[in-house]
């Protein structure tokens, strides 16, 4: 045929039954062909074309290649596209019929850098110019993978072990010794790690910090992905621990996690890598100060394997919270005025906590009990949600600021007398609360601990 020579290419089980050319009149030619559960499939070819067609095992024509198509003008990776032509040498026109996209390069490009229309150009310009502090962060801040981390199993029982029984009999006797009030603290800590795929999801929400394609190698994917990595091992961990300890219902455990991550989690950071630095500076402190109170009540109560597992991950929780405030610091010698707008908006909505959305399917209200529970204990009080707005406005040595606006300092001076005001409402807060409990001890059954009132 003029056209060409045409060799079919059978693979395993399928191959097609007839095939044969047809001559139009622009002397491009149509290869038709049925296959064996008899779809017909047309291919149109230009006029002196080779063509080498694979019959998948659908009946459909699955790849093909036409050595004299007109080339794309730029070519375009494979590891991008994985399209069924092997090369780039079909015409724009037949990428599009055969595959229903565009494969223009410009096109694609578009596609990709559509963050280009930003919400916060300016604050995605400040971010992208201190990314050499960030790789520091990441090679400073952030631990080795592999053999130079600590990992879960370094706090658990070995159970390839010889004595492996003796180790989970220890274990369990010191769990043994948690209250259950603590212990319902300790659950909601973990539920609210293991809701780590919601805040890496978080993260990838803010502009100029994200990672487009999950492998990205700038600095702000590299720490989102390293930051990550070293979260996943504390729920992790703390899950591990409280099933061996034999004291939870952790089916009702994994249905409140399961729940969370369903329910997501919206700080009202808005996409606004300001507003995205200030919450993790707050939550990343007050997520250490929780562990490291919880770890501290344990080794009163005698279990000193949770005071070690608490302490580990309040060091993680440290150490990132440093980097995200140092994120601020930088962001504070390019943009005072525009930080001090974001962080005073943010003191006044009040800052969310990650398990607000927290349910077991049954109790609506878990979170609000299991906070109850914490600010009891003084895990996490609203004196600490003070200290922590005072820690902030110090670290980042708000009161020295130069050089700003009029509004600007407006907002630094409320920022300045924020923490002391805030501390003086919850004094009298839980004042108030002290008082009520005296008279009416109110109670909670959790599911978490098979119905116990605590």
């Amino acid at each position: 045929a003029r056209c060409g020579t045409v060799r079919h290419q059978e693979t395993r089980g399928s191959f097609a039954n007839a095939f044969f050319f047809k001559q139009n009149r622009d002397f491009s030619y149509q290869f038709i062909f049925q296959t064996k559960d008899r779809k017909v499939t047309t291919m149109r070819f230009p006029m002196g074309t080779k063509a080498v067609l694979l019959i998948t095992t659908v009946g459909t024509a699955g790849a093909f290649q036409c050595s004299s198509f007109m080339k794309t003008q730029s070519s375009v990776r494979r590891s991008q596209h994985h399209s069924a032509t092997d090369s780039p040498i079909a015409t724009k026109k037949e990428y599009d019929e055969v595959l229903g996209s565009d494969f223009e390069v410009e096109t694609v490009e578009k596609r990709k850098e559509k963050r280009r229309n930003l919400l916060y150009p300016k604050h995605v310009e400040v971010i992208e110019d201190f990314s050499h502090v960030v790789e520091r962060m990441v090679d400073g801040v952030l631990l080795e993978t592999g053999e130079k981390s600590w990992q879960p199993q370094d706090f658990l029982p070995d159970l390839t072990k010889e004595n492996w029984v003796e180790e989970i009999k220890d274990l369990r006797e010191q769990a043994s010794q948690i209250p259950d009030e603590l212990l319902i603290v300790l659950v909601g800590d973990m539920v609210t790690e293991e809701a780590l795929p919601t805040y890496q999801t978080l993260l990838n929400t803010f502009e100029g910090c994200d990672d487009p394609t999950g492998t990205t190698d700038s600095a702000w994917a590299r720490w989102s992905r390293g930051w990550t990595s070293e979260e996943n091992r504390h729920g992790d961990l703390l899950n591990k621990y409280l099933y061996l300890g034999g004291r939870c219902d952790m089916r009702s455990i994994e249905v409140t996690i399961q729940h969370l991550i369903t329910n997501g989690f919206d700080p009202g950071a808005e996409q606004d890598p300001y507003r995205g630095f200030v919450y993790t500076s707050f939550q990343e402190r007050a997520t250490k100060i929780s562990h490291g109170n919880v770890g501290k009540l344990a080794g009163q109560n005698g279990d000193t394997n949770l005071q070690k597992i608490c302490a580990k991950i309040a060091g993680d929780e440290g150490r990132h919270e440093r980097a995200y405030q140092t994120f601020v610091k930088e962001i504070l010698k390019r943009d005072p005025d525009g930080l001090l707008e974001v962080f005073g908006e943010m003191m006044r909505e009040s800052i969310s906590m990650p398990a607000e959305l927290m349910t077991d399917g049954e109790d609506e209200n878990l979170y609000d009990s299991f906070s109850a529970v914490a600010q009891k204990l003084g895990v996490y009080t609203a004196i600490d949600y003070a200290d922590i707005i005072d820690h902030l406005v110090k670290t980042w040595d708000l009161a020295n600021l130069s050089g700003l606006s009029a509004e600007a300092e407006q907002e630094r001076d409320y920022l300045c007398r924020l923490p002391g005001r805030y501390r003086k409402l919850a004094e009298r807060s839980m004042n108030r609360a002290r008082k009520a409990a005296k008279d009416d001890i109110a109670t909670h059954s959790f599911n978490w601990i098979y119905g116990r009132a605590v």
